[in-house]
């Protein structure tokens, strides 16, 4: 029933797309107005595409992670479904796409999932961006943070004292040993499969004082396996 509202949707909006790129518009402000309106609806047909892929996920989903240091093949946890949710709603939007490991240390883990990495006038206050919303933690006693696991980047305690997470930003253990520490205090929400030596591989990278790299490692992109 879902999928055929879906694809209802879908249609109505691709008549609607459709529509607006006939007739000319007499002016460069209506063309634009136009321009825009078909963009609105093109991202309100991703948004509809996204949904119903969401409905179709396994409850465990791999992901390729795809940077411009090789491909991380992270499996997402049954149980932490807000995070589960949530990361592959913004991993198939495309919202990951693009943006850089903006803190980086050896011996510790690297960390990405910042929209404001896509400027790098933005370099001051990376590690500060993400969408206006938070994630309510969800512990798993089983889930701690090895090598390979991935867990939320959240604000600290004083700020925020239910440890909610980051609506975005995200982490990968390199080393499970000085990240143990975190275990009960950031939600891990899945672990790595393949592709360990690529987290070894930017843990490894020169940085900077701020520990962001100072060559950019950018998140090409974030697929479902294939």
């Amino acid at each position: 029933m879902k999928k055929s509202l879906l694809l209802i949707m879908a249609l109505g909006l691709l008549v609607s797309v459709a529509s607006s790129c006939g007739g000319g518009a007499n002016s460069s402000e209506d063309e634009a107005a136009a321009a825009a309106a078909q963009q609105a609806r093109l991202d309100s047909l991703k948004q509809i595409d996204v949904m119903a892929q969401l409905q179709t996920l396994p409850e465990e989903p791999v992901f390729d992670m795809v940077t411009s240091l090789g491909t991380i093949r992270i499996k997402l946890y049954s149980g932490t479904p807000k995070h589960r949710e949530n990361f592959a709603k913004l991993a198939l939007s495309g919202y990951y796409d693009g943006l850089l490991f903006h803190r980086v240390i050896n011996g510790f883990m690297i960390q990405g999932g910042d929209p404001l990495t896509r400027n790098p006038e933005n370099a001051p206050k990376y590690g500060t961006g993400g969408p206006d919303y938070t994630v309510p933690a969800e512990f798993v006693p089983e889930y701690v943070h090895k090598k390979g696991a991935i867990a939320a980047a959240r604000r600290g305690d004083a700020a925020n004292p239910m440890k909610a997470s980051s609506g975005s930003q995200f982490y990968l253990v390199q080393n499970e040993q000085s990240c143990a520490q975190l275990d009960g205090e950031y939600t891990v929400f899945g672990e790595t499969i393949e592709g360990f030596e690529v987290i070894d591989k930017i843990a490894e990278v020169e940085t900077n004082g701020r520990d962001c790299p100072v060559q950019d490692v950018q998140i090409i992109s974030v697929n479902l396996a294939q």
